[in-house]
């Protein structure tokens, strides 16, 4: 099996050396970019796995570097790095597209779970649509429809529906969607689950009058109608 193609795209030259010659150790392919516009580049036209994005970098930032590719339709998992403690700077993450943050300063054993975990996201799952009724989910145009209508969602709330479509009908345990959408190792309040199942019943169920996202008291969430095996 051939290595993973990762890009890094950091303008501390130390730090992306050492992010680049640790990630070689755990196997991994790396190129790096020490600029914003260089790196988009690079991400639009290489074949990579995963990404490292930085968000202050010259030329262009980081978020208009992943809200470009995600315009591009470059779907790549992107890891964004973030200042620490920066709540304000993580949120703009990932509304403009990242997959998963880390704040500086981070264990590199950290980002290498990360990284891992990303990639198992993305080549364990297929990219089939996901479908409930008239509710569909395109994994690869990254569209939301309740039948001909689009529904607008963020890239958590995205993450956040497509783990609930993949197991439809099962209750999922918060902590199972804290791992699945916000990752493992999350050491934020777990109730943001609890606040983008809300987020997305204002989406995907209110305008419609249904009511297909339930919460099981004292066990999660669950997408649709049980499964009769677990009756």
């Amino acid at each position: 099996m051939s290595a993973m193609r990762v890009l890094v795209i950091e303008d501390e030259a130390a730090l992306a050396e050492g992010i680049a010659r640790g990630l070689e150790g755990e196997g991994f392919e790396v190129s790096v970019a020490h600029d914003g516009l260089d790196g988009f580049e690079l991400a639009r036209a290489g074949n990579f796995d995963l990404i490292v994005l930085d968000i202050m970098l010259p030329g262009m930032n980081g978020y208009r570097v992943c809200s470009s590719l995600r315009d591009a339709e470059v779907w790549t998992p992107i890891l964004m790095l973030t200042a620490k403690s920066g709540e304000y700077d993580e949120a703009e993450a990932l509304d403009t597209g990242a997959d998963d943050f880390l704040s500086k300063p981070f264990s590199f054993v950290v980002l290498v779970a990360r990284l891992r975990a990303l990639a198992r996201r993305r080549t364990d799952h297929n990219l089939q649509p996901l479908e409930l009724g008239d509710l569909t989910l395109d994994i690869v145009a990254r569209t939301c429809r309740r039948g001909s209508t689009e529904i607008p969602l963020s890239p958590r709330e995205f993450a956040l529906l497509e783990a609930l479509l993949r197991r439809r009908g099962h209750v999922i345990s918060k902590q199972e969607l804290l791992d699945l959408v916000w990752g493992e190792g999350f050491e934020g309040d777990p109730n943001v689950v609890e606040v983008y199942v809300g987020y997305l019943r204002r989406k995907i169920d209110r305008p419609f009058g249904m009511s297909d996202l339930e919460t099981v008291r004292g066990e999660g969430y669950r997408l649709g109608t049980p499964d009769p095996a677990l009756r």
